[in-house]
């Protein structure tokens, strides 16, 4: 056999040999590991930060949105309702984007529009009064949150709703109220799913 023979089977074996190597370490014994801790000292997150209800069935996740509406896709006056969520059909996690509209999209301004008219009529309130949150999606599609000022519009309805005093509801509001992040990152927000498990606990 020639040298450049022998020289380019040596070099195949090597280099057959690295990448078993590094499959084996890089590909599946980095992922154990790191899977390993992730489920040892952080079981909740690596799970997908999964909610429960009362009944300790799991309802979603904490960290995706999801719709409280009927089968014909109008909301349920006795929840909370979500911002809206242009990812696939709606708070799909294997879809996730923004609609990626510009402020003078005309199609972004009509459903900014009808979202509105919705929620002015929904809510009893001008559109004035109505937050951009509540009519505008996240870029992700899946915020799970609100900001108070949207849970605080629909607390009366939450209220009549349930049959209570809206006293109740708006404290239940405050008590759910996210602050910012370190003190000062983000805004103050409430996560939806959460403070609807606590109404239905409440009553």
């Amino acid at each position: 056999m020639s040298t450049p023979a022998r020289s380019t089977i040596r070099t195949t074996g090597v280099a057959v040999r690295a990448m078993l190597l590094f499959t084996l370490v890089l590909g599946i014994g980095y992922t154990v590991v790191v899977t390993g801790i992730g489920q040892l000292l952080l079981p909740w997150q690596a799970n997908g930060s999964p909610v429960q209800n009362a009944a300790g069935e799991t309802v979603g996740s904490a960290l995706i949105g999801q719709s409280f509406t009927d089968a014909d896709g109008n909301a349920l006056p006795e929840y909370f309702q979500a911002r809206p969520s242009a990812a696939g059909d709606g708070y799909d996690g294997g879809a996730s984007s923004g609609s990626n509209w510009g402020p003078e999209n005309t199609d972004l301004i009509a459903a900014i529009e009808d979202r509105q008219a919705a929620i002015a009529e929904l809510e009893g309130v001008a559109v004035s009064e109505i937050p951009a949150d509540a009519v505008t999606a996240s870029s992700s599609g899946l915020d799970p949150h609100i900001s108070p000022a949207y849970a605080q519009l629909q607390a009366p309805r939450v209220a009549e709703a349930r049959g209570l005093s809206e006293g109740e509801v708006l404290d239940l509001v405050a008590r759910y109220t996210e602050a910012r992040d370190l003190g000062y990152l983000g805004e103050p927000r409430i996560n939806v799913l959460a403070l609807n498990l606590a109404l239905d606990a409440l009553d």
